[in-house]
């Protein structure tokens, strides 16, 4: 287990954001998919990142790795050729498992068992209306049988990550489909996200209204050559310091981009923000109202589902600072005071967002994480970066 140490200090400096874990994922699947040579470039190797390169091999296609830049060549069908590893990131799992039903064969995905406590409610409901198998158990889920195209409902309100895995695959069927989304439709942005993806490489579709997808069948993904974006998700753990970003993409269709209004009204004084487009934005929010004049979050319910419960994980590393956190269903509230060095070392909750959240706070009032190595599942050069800028923090492998 990692240990990080914060001594109060101030970043200086500016910074490179680094690149979007959001559309590299969506950017290597997309090539992964496509007939032929594709390239992307930007890309920084996350554990997250790493299972869905992971998972495009398992599915045929094959990868050339250098510097920043993977090379991808597929053979345009994804086939389930051995088992799908998909770690801790739920975005693979859920992006990759509608992948393994196009052709009917048998598949197994696996995970952490924490991965596999996360719903799955929308795929188990869309493979027991179309008769195909999907069995989950500690740390894996087994599918077999045929994904068919047609009028297709689900669910908006539990993640849009199962939206784009049936963006993904739809297309790939031999019919016509109509994908309608069953309002509240929350993280819009992530879906937006997806069909610029989609488009880039090729593929078609309509969009009726805003919860609605007709999508042709029997399309081919056409391989490109792409640059990853810039983060807004984890650019906002560095703005929070302070630190000007740079590389950040002005009309990018990423929803966590709001973070800079929200920064400018938690400056201001206690506010009302609704996270219900950017759960992400959660945790270094908190951090960022504890450290200055409290606020009230509503649209928190998605934050229980995440690598950890978010709202309750936050709740309880902040009083340790000396910061009040009242709960409720949908929303939270981070009540105004003035946060102290913690009582006690601060836990990390197995989250890279917990743990880059609370290392905001700690560079103000010092104190110490365990648990840090979170981090790499989206950013492994985290602590790196802070010590780049001039913060004092030393990390160091303990045993427990």
């Amino acid at each position: 287990m990692m240990r990080a140490v914060f001594t109060p200090s101030a970043a200086k400096g500016t910074m490179a954001a680094p690149p979007s874990k959001s559309m590299a994922h969506r950017l290597l699947i997309a090539a992964g998919l496509s007939e032929g040579r594709s390239v992307v470039h930007g890309l920084e190797y996350s554990e997250d990142i790493l299972a869905s390169m992971d998972c495009l091999r398992a599915l045929g296609a094959a990868l050339e790795r250098v510097g920043s830049t993977v090379t991808i060549t597929g053979n345009g069908r994804p086939i389930p050729r051995e088992t799908l590893l998909c770690r801790e990131s739920g975005s693979t799992l859920r992006f990759f498992l509608p992948l393994c039903l196009i052709d009917g064969r048998h598949a197994r995905l696996e995970g952490s068992e924490k991965l596999f406590s996360r719903p799955l409610s929308v795929y188990e409901e869309l493979c027991k209306d179309q008769g195909i198998l999907l069995r989950t158990e500690k740390g894996a889920a087994e599918v077999e049988g045929q994904l068919h195209g047609g009028d297709i409902a689900v669910s908006g309100a539990v993640s849009s990550q199962f939206i784009t895995g049936l963006l993904f695959t739809l297309p790939l069927l031999r019919e016509d489909s109509t994908l309608r989304l069953l309002p509240p439709v929350e993280s819009r942005p992530y879906i937006d996200m997806t069909v610029e993806a989609l488009e880039t490489f090729g593929i078609r579709l309509t969009r009726p209204d805003e919860n609605t997808f007709v999508i042709p069948g029997g399309q081919h993904y056409a391989a490109a050559e792409v640059t990853v974006e810039g983060d807004y998700s984890n650019a906002a753990f560095f703005e929070a310091l302070g630190v000007p970003l740079t590389g950040l993409k002005a009309d990018s269709l990423q929803g966590d981009k709001v973070y800079r209004e929200h920064f400018a009204a938690l400056k201001k004084g206690f506010c009302s923000i609704d996270l219900s487009d950017c759960p992400d934005l959660g945790p270094v929010e908190m951090a960022f109202a504890a450290m200055h004049h409290g606020a009230r979050f509503t649209g928190t319910r998605r934050l229980a589902i995440k690598e950890s419960d978010r709202g309750r994980a936050m709740g309880e590393e902040l009083h340790k600072c000396g910061i009040t956190v009242e709960l409720d269903e949908n929303e939270l509230t981070v009540c105004p005071g003035t946060p102290h060095a913690p009582s006690e070392p601060v836990s990390g909750h197995n989250d890279h967002r917990i743990v880059m959240a609370m290392s905001t706070l700690l560079t103000t009032i010092g104190g110490t994480i365990y648990g840090a190595q979170a981090v790499r599942k989206s950013l492994p050069d985290y602590f790196e970066r802070l010590r780049a800028l001039g913060i004092e923090v030393t990390t160091d492998e303990m045993d427990l």
